[in-house]
């Protein structure tokens, strides 16, 4: 079905995960290496979320096997159809191309099937090859949902009360946590543990049915309640919920817990290599515990942790997220400035630099802060080798040519990427009046100041050089504009080109500018932990945004949301492709300045 990395590609990273994969890879232990990307749909997808992703689908990649992605809605008060069309569109807009091949998918309307092995039911959802349906994002295909195995994970409650292993418990949340002890103490049993098995499956029958309010009843694990791992005193299993599912609708009103669903729903994909970040680690006895219990036939799922990719500069908890977008800090998950990969892919950042920083990250057992300035080296690593080049003017002050007659246009030769084994131009007019950016003339210039000055040169990028003879002011003593003269011989192909002057700038054609809203996006953040700010608004970058009308060379009119650009000296900009309607001057959005503005 999928192709490890191809011959002369560039080699696939090394951890200590894949290092264990490859182990089992070498021991044929599993007919086919299957992992999967399990998101909870409330909230969108972040940055640290695609480490996970490159990660899971990198080692389905990398062996030939399969990554599922699986929504693990469990629970219906906090999850909507949003959040899933959202994870849908960012998992594949990071992998397309790169690991599409290797995506899982359960065929659409498919309700999992039940076979006898050894005797015993299994439970299986009927995952299907993406070869024998054509593209993974055909709409044959749909992920996988554990709100589809809700009947399969009913009947195991079931098998684990009539085991003796699960009880209905009639504790309130505050009791049952109080209870529960604390990891230096060891916890209680409930008075209902010991309910008779027959009592425990008729009051879990009448809980399905919907006898019972929400908070009244949960079932409950039946281990340990003086376990040194908290997570083994008895844990919740399924809990009342008389709340719409928005995959299940009303059908529903008792409902799984993470901790049960997800082992389960592993093991019905079957799951080879269950893979989560260090939190989870703690849960792993609880994961194994409950596959044990109910004695599976198969060969069962084994979960290992790595350390979560926490960036300076940001914030990545979901509560913290929403709270932006709620309180209107930000236009909404896929502003720009967010780290949702919504947002990080509205401000023009390709998949294939995200990709790269998260796996130059690496995968470690270790909690640490990312540096921030690496994703902006990964970012500006990618877009040099793919951005065109074009001439645009932020801060504009005009400059007139003396000496070209008013009308005269100059076509000059421009190269769109030099980073191209062979570049290819294109034509840029050149006429008496142009913009300069205000900031590339000083009126009295600091010492080792190579830009435009009064009586100094410099060149005009692509054009010529030029000279300033006169600055003129409004009677209020504003520069009004600049009076040069432009030495038309040093252009290309002309009879002075081997003079030199140390200053080269950017300019653009007045009279053929294109008028631009570009919006200038930095991070949102002025501090490297904003987590670590009791008021997370006192954290805020107030320079995050700046909108301004821009003068850019005319061919930019034509810019596609697929294409990337260098603003020539000023950074990587991209067409916004949720503002700019097809027909009207295009929206830029800065992806990333040229340089790190941020180093100390």
């Amino acid at each position: 079905m999928t192709e490890p990395t191809s011959a002369g590609a560039t080699p696939a990273p090394t951890d200590f995960i894949r290092d264990i994969v490859a182990t089992h890879v070498a021991e044929n232990r599993y007919p086919k290496i299957v992992t999967r990307f399990p998101p909870e749909p409330n909230g969108y997808l972040h940055i640290g979320h695609a480490k996970s992703i490159c990660l899971n689908f990198g080692i389905a990649r990398e062996n030939g096997g399969q990554c599922n992605l699986r929504m693990d809605d469990t629970n219906p008060a906090k999850e909507e159809v949003e959040y899933v069309e959202s994870i849908i569109e960012d998992v594949q807009w990071l992998i397309a191309g790169w690991a599409d091949h290797c995506l899982g998918f359960k065929a659409k309307g498919a309700t999992p099937i039940t076979q006898t092995v050894g005797g015993k039911a299994d439970f299986f959802s009927g995952a299907v090859d993406p070869s024998t349906i054509g593209h993974p994002h055909a709409p044959s295909v749909e992920p996988f949902f554990a709100s589809d195995y809700f009947d399969q994970l009913y009947e195991y409650a079931l098998q684990l009360i009539r085991s003796g292993k699960a009880y209905i418990c009639d504790l309130s949340p505050k009791e049952t946590e109080e209870y529960r002890g604390a990891p230096d103490k060891p916890g209680r049993e409930s008075p209902f543990r010991s309910r008779p098995v027959a009592e425990n499956l008729d009051l879990f029958e009448r809980m399905r049915a919907g006898e019972f309010p929400d908070g009244t009843r949960t079932l409950r694990a039946k281990i340990d309640m003086a376990a040194p791992n908290v997570w083994l005193r008895d844990p919740l299993l399924y809990r009342i919920r008389h709340t719409a599912h928005h995959h299940t609708g009303t059908k529903w009103c008792v409902y799984p817990l993470y901790d049960y669903a997800h082992c389960l729903s592993d093991y019905i994909e079957g799951i080879t290599h269950s893979v989560c970040t260090l939190e989870f680690e703690v849960h792993r006895p609880l994961y194994d515990w409950l596959l044990e219990a109910l004695e599976l036939p198969r060969p069962l799922p084994h979960q290992y942790e790595f350390a979560k990719l926490i960036p300076g500069y940001t914030l990545v908890s979901k509560r913290r997220l929403i709270q932006l977008v709620n309180e209107k800090v930000v236009t909404g998950w896929d502003d720009p400035r967010m780290p949702t990969i919504s947002g990080i892919r509205r401000r023009g950042i390709p998949a294939s630099a995200l990709r790269a920083f998260v796996t130059g990250v690496g995968v470690t057992k270790f909690n640490s802060v990312t540096d921030y300035a690496l994703f902006e080296h990964a970012v500006r690593n990618d877009l040099n080798t793919k951005a065109l080049r074009r001439l645009a003017v932020l801060d504009p002050i005009k400059l007139v040519l003396t000496n070209i007659p008013a009308g005269e246009v100059i076509e000059v030769e421009a190269v769109d990427n030099p980073q191209d084994e062979t570049p290819t131009t294109r034509k840029v007019p050149f006429t008496r009046e142009v913009f300069i950016e205000r900031e590339d003339f000083a009126e009295v210039p600091p010492p080792k100041y190579f830009r435009l000055k009064p009586g100094g040169e410099v060149r005009l990028k692509y054009a010529c050089i030029i000279k300033c003879d006169e600055v003129v002011k409004d009677a209020a003593g504003n520069l009004v504009e600049l009076r040069c003269t432009a030495d038309l011989d040093t252009r290309a192909g002309g009879t002075n080109t081997a003079k030199k002057v140390k200053g080269t700038i950017h300019w653009v054609s007045a009279s053929h500018a294109l008028d631009a809203e570009v919006r200038l996006y930095d991070r949102l953040f002025a501090v490297p932990e904003p987590a670590g700010v009791e008021d997370y608004k006192q954290a805020l970058n107030p320079n995050s945004l700046k909108v301004i009308t821009a003068k850019l060379e005319p061919s930019l009119a034509t810019a596609t949301k697929e294409q990337r650009f260098q603003f020539e000296r000023l950074g990587y900009f991209a067409v916004d492709p949720e503002d700019s309607a097809p027909g009207a001057q295009p929206i830029f959005n800065r992806t990333i300045t040229l340089k790190d503005t941020w180093a100390k």
